[in-house]
């Protein structure tokens, strides 16, 4: 028994239209569809809602959901902004690249390139303060993940029992974290 894919990935939003138009103008993304009704099917609650879904590319579907009769949403305050975000790939640096203009020229605040050596991102945050980031392949991905795979099981022991980051796999990030003083990433 093997999972397929994801289906989709749901987080809330804050206003529909706003998000929709978002996601289409600054990531081309086509909407694809929207759901509505004043309850909630799974548990039959009274909740009015609007379900959007966009085409995220290659059958990946990224949806939202505004829920006008609950509070405001917010964040958990206990995990720092960086950590939670979703990431979409892009072919390449020239389009990574051509991402962050078009994003910048529309007012949106960018962070990065980063380099992750594996990969190459930005970062950014929708209208909903969700952070998303756009990443592109660095051209030595395949030999370089290879490097990752072979310690990936002697990591998680490591960081398992000693809760400290091993250092199997340093290199991935010594080049961005040169970059920074005092050791501390500034994108992460």
């Amino acid at each position: 028994m093997k999972l397929d894919q994801i289906h989709h990935v749901a987080y809330r939003c804050k206003d529909a239209k706003q998000t929709v138009e978002f996601y289409t103008k600054m990531l081309n993304m086509d909407f694809i569809l929207a759901i509505a009704e004043d309850r909630v099917p799974s548990t039959h609650e009274p909740d009015p809602y609007m379900h959007l879904f966009l085409d995220a590319g290659m059958g990946n579907v990224l949806a939202f959901f505004e829920l006008p009769t609950k509070p405001e949403m917010g964040r958990d305050e206990n995990t720092p902004v960086w950590v939670q975000h979703i990431a979409f790939k892009v072919k390449d640096r020239d389009t990574l690249i051509a991402f962050k203009e078009h994003l910048e020229a529309n007012g949106v605040d960018v962070l990065g390139v980063t380099d992750h050596s594996i990969f190459h991102s930005i970062y950014f945050f929708d209208p909903n303060g969700h952070r998303v980031e756009l990443a592109c392949p660095d051209p030595q991905e395949e030999a370089l993940l290879k490097r990752l795979d072979a310690v990936k099981w002697d990591m998680l022991e490591e960081w398992s029992r000693t809760k400290k980051a091993p250092q199997h796999a340093a290199w991935l990030h010594a080049k961005e974290l040169d970059k920074t003083e005092g050791g501390e990433s500034l994108d992460a």
